[in-house]
Formats: C-alpha cells, sequence, structure tokens
C-alpha cells in the first residue's frame, strides 16, 4: 500500500522558518523524483521544489528561489523542505509527490497546511 505522509506544517510568524517532512511507504523510494507543491484557496496547485532520484539535481519555483530547501533521504524514504523567511504569501496546503520517471506511477500525500501570519 502507497503511503506519502507529510508532517511539519503549522503556523508560523512571518520571517520564521518551517521544515516539512513526507514519510514514505508502499514503494521504492530512490527510484521516485520527489517534488512539493503547494496549492492555496482559490489557486491552483503549484510545484514549488523538485528533487532528483539521488538527489543530485534540484528545481525551485522562482517564488521560493533562495528560501526554501529541498532534501531527501533514501536511506530513511523520506524527503524534506526546509522553509525560511516566511511570508504569508506562502500559506497554502503543502503536497508531496512522488513520480516515476517514465511511467506513470504518480502518488500524492494529503497535505499538510501552512499558515504565515502575525
Amino acid at each position: 500500500q502507497v503511503q506519502l505522509v507529510e508532517s511539519g506544517g503549522g503556523l508560523v510568524q512571518p520571517g520564521g522558518s518551517l521544515r516539512l517532512s513526507c514519510a514514505a511507504s508502499g514503494f521504492t523510494f530512490s527510484r521516485y523524483a520527489m517534488s512539493w507543491y503547494r496549492q492555496a484557496p482559490g489557486k491552483e496547485r503549484e510545484l514549488v521544489a523538485y528533487i532528483s532520484l539521488a538527489g543530485g539535481s534540484t528545481n525551485y519555483a522562482d517564488s521560493v528561489k533562495g528560501r526554501f530547501t529541498i532534501s531527501r533521504d533514501n536511506a530513511k524514504n523520506t524527503v524534506y523542505l526546509q522553509m525560511n523567511s516566511l511570508t504569508p504569501e506562502d500559506t497554502a496546503v503543502y503536497y508531496c509527490n512522488a513520480r516515476a520517471p517514465a511511467t506513470t506511477r504518480n502518488y500524492w500525500g494529503q497535505g499538510t497546511q501552512v499558515t504565515v501570519s502575525s
């Protein structure tokens, strides 16, 4: 049974930091590229950060470059998103995604709420 379980969301003040985690199970984690997406109220889901299978390649949305860092630990089947200098515009539900290259295998977590507010 495939599972992606996000954690680490919550309420934080502007300028603060949060670290999201996504624990994977039920599939071979190291064979999947991992991404974080987010969806704010009334907006479409958008890609925030991407990391390749072994972690050697990362990409970020322009809006989070220099503030967010994606990483993965294949030994722990976990992907992380370190978020610094948070602003109210970062408020959204954050979703973990796993995608196996050159296949249709694509899995989503249930999401974790991040709220940035004073």
